[in-house]
């Protein structure tokens, strides 16, 4: 309700603005507009949408205030409720002098009635009129930034709506400026004077009485509706302080005690603990998430608001959204999400970055005898050749459909068949160490003056059950794998210098794939940490592999 009535208003306080901005051509101009714009906000139905939108959404603000446990909260949330809550104090006259005057009065409330009064008659009342237009306009485009940046698409149409938030007030203010210019210029004429204060039908003393009387009965009310829902608030505090606090524990012996009826996400901003949350605690972006441990029997079940949001970013059974949780028993929380987490993190993921066991297919890669290379070169020359062999290799990984999931200083990991399953992720690896070894050929002789010998490579695949997710900390959290089949992998990789070749699979790599690799010879090794030894293929050379591989890749 809250969002549907701010974009009502949205609506109004934009069309007005561009309204204002006729003025940069002329009076007649934005008169003009103002038939149009009436048209539209001043029928009844329109009339009652406005003013239900405006009376609505500002009890909602004080709701929220009331039901928030603790006013500690973002740079940009306290922004925004203060704007907000100047609002009605600014905009108390401006509606009681036009609006309430046309209806009550008979005042026609031209463009030529307020900027008289504006720009000519009380000009102060037009600077802080103008202070109004922004605190409005800022208001407003906050609660649609932060809203609008967890949509797919709002990065991309970011640098349009920022030009857009910036021109709408500044062409509002300009034409304000041009109009009041053009009004004053229109009463120099006595004639013409007297004209306009007939089809204004300016307003007696009886209407400035009231348009005075009521402004000041608006700001009281709305001042002591404000001291009411604190006072309220303390209230309600010292009520729910009389049952004793909730513990909340954290990773690392961190603990928070909270008021019971708090969130969580309240409970580490009170404890000044790091805690994402996008949206600000509204739950929508998910960003607050946390994975519940002990006192999860406590909690009451997720809301259908709650349960939507972790649904849509996969979320398994045992996390939860920390801004909806209200704990009132001892809790133990994880934070899945680094404090940094923006956005991109708020968007529907994959269930698998949140972690999951399956059977996938992992490469890793290697260029021999690197480091005697490296001490021959440069440091530039050391990083511009290993910035060509990582493209030449990652293009390899991704036209083969994998995931590339790191560099290790001259190394490649890579992972297939997370979403495809572990056959066709098996070909798949296969299929980019073909292409692996192509682009270093082509690598090599495009590198033939910076080398005093051509790059060699090893590489080694298995597969096998992994747990894979998105891990890491900060901006060093990505998606990889973790298990004894990745270290299987890169154990195979290793194995390739002992054995002289380019390739060494796992015979479970290839039985997956469905190649015959019967032509390669086959080892039994013994591989550390397993009891039984391995059978592998030694390929020479990758390129020697089977070209119905592609096909079936692509297929």
């Amino acid at each position: 309700m809250r969002l549907g009535c701010g974009l009502v208003l949205f609506a109004y306080v934009a069309t007005h603005l561009l309204n204002h901005g006729l003025g940069l051509i002329s009076l007649e101009a934005m008169e003009a507009g103002r038939i149009w714009f009436l048209a539209v906000w001043r029928t009844w139905p329109t009339t009652v949408l406005l003013y239900g939108a405006l009376l609505t959404h500002l009890l909602l603000a004080f709701w929220a205030l009331y039901q928030r446990r603790s006013l500690r909260m973002h740079g940009w949330e306290v922004a925004q409720l203060l704007l907000g809550l100047a609002i009605p104090l600014l905009l108390a006259e401006h509606i009681l002098g036009t609006r309430a005057m046309h209806e009550l009065f008979g005042v026609n409330d031209i463009y030529a009635y307020v900027l008289l009064i504006l720009w000519e008659f009380a000009p102060e009342k037009g600077a802080l009129q103008a202070v109004t237009l922004l605190v409005i306009w800022t208001h407003a485009c906050i609660g649609l930034h932060f809203w609008l940046r967890l949509k797919p698409w709002y990065g991309g149409a970011k640098p349009l709506l920022y030009a857009l938030a910036l021109l709408v007030p500044v062409l509002a203010l300009l034409g304000f400026v041009e109009g009041g210019r053009d009004a004053a210029a229109l009463i120099g004429d006595p004639l013409e004077r007297r004209r306009v204060m007939a089809e204004i039908n300016w307003p007696q003393e009886d209407a400035a009485a009231f348009r005075v009387a009521g402004t000041e009965t608006v700001r009281y009310g709305f001042v002591a509706l404000l001291l009411l829902v604190l006072a309220a608030r303390v209230l309600r505090e010292w009520l729910i302080r009389m049952r004793g606090m909730v513990r909340i524990s954290y990773p690392e012996g961190r603990v928070a005690e909270i008021l019971p009826g708090h969130t969580v996400l309240e409970a580490s901003r009170d404890a000044g603990i790091p805690h994402a949350s996008v949206c600000g605690g509204r739950g929508r972006c998910s960003t607050c998430r946390v994975r519940i441990g002990a006192g999860a029997a406590d909690l009451p079940p997720p809301s259908e608001d709650e349960t939507r949001v972790l649904r849509r970013v996969g979320a398994p059974p045992e996390v939860r959204l920390a801004c909806q949780i209200r704990p009132t028993a001892a809790l133990e929380v994880t934070p899945l999400l680094p404090v940094t987490a923006g956005p991109r993190e708020a968007q529907a993921r994959p269930g698998y970055l949140g972690g999951r066991e399956q059977e996938i297919a992992i490469l890793f890669a290697d260029i021999r005898a690197f480091t005697e290379l490296a001490e021959e070169k440069l440091p530039y020359d050391v990083v511009f050749v290993l910035n060509r062999y990582f493209a030449a290799m990652g293009r390899a990984v991704e036209q083969s459909g994998g995931h590339l999931d790191k560099f290790i200083g001259d190394g490649v990991m890579a992972l297939f068949g997370i979403d495809g399953g572990a056959e066709s992720g098996c070909r798949k690896a296969l299929a980019a160490a073909r292409a692996m070894a192509g682009n270093l050929s082509e690598l090599n002789a495009s590198l033939a003056r910076e080398l005093p010998e051509p790059l060699r490579i090893g590489i080694g695949i298995h597969a096998g059950p992994a747990i894979i997710g998105e891990m890491g900390y900060g901006r060093a959290n990505s998606l990889t794998a973790v298990g004894d089949a990745v270290n299987t992998a890169s154990r195979l990789e290793a194995l390739t210098k002992e054995f002289s070749v380019q390739l060494i699979v796992s015979e479970a790599v290839a039985r997956q794939a469905g190649l015959d690799l019967s032509e390669f010879a086959r080892e039994q090794v013994q591989i550390r940490g397993r009891q039984e030894r391995m059978p592998i293929r030694l390929i020479p050379e990758a390129t020697a592999l089977p070209l119905e591989m592609s096909a079936a890749t692509d297929s």
